[in-house]
């Protein structure tokens, strides 16, 4: 009987795990972080981005993360939540393409 209810809790336990992972994935927000980092990188490599304007970007990206993590810290993101990091990410986005075509090279 022991055996019974320690196997249920470990499932139990597994499978609640597994649903907190789940309830916690953004991958939209996650693939655009994803791609915007690569427009950074590809803009400091051309020299399109000064050293300067990279790392307020990358600062920028920092405060989508920690936003991103802030609303994935009660195993839920709400509409509400995903809409924030959306413009967020819009925001860093328009960011990363004034500083790319702003005529300022390294």
């Amino acid at each position: 009987m022991k055996r019974i209810v320690s196997i249920l809790l470990a499932v139990t336990f597994v499978l609640g795990l597994g649903l907190s992972a789940m309830a916690q994935k953004t991958p939209v927000v996650d693939n655009r972080e994803k791609r915007q980092q690569k427009r950074i990188k590809q803009g400091v490599k051309s020299g399109t981005l000064t050293k300067r304007e990279a790392v307020k970007l990358e600062a920028g990206q920092a405060k989508t993360h920690a936003l991103e993590a802030k609303a994935k810290s009660d195993g839920r993101v709400t509409v509400k939540e995903r809409a924030k990091l959306q413009r967020r990410e819009n925001k860093t986005s328009r960011r990363i393409y004034k500083q790319k075509h702003d005529n300022q090279n390294r």
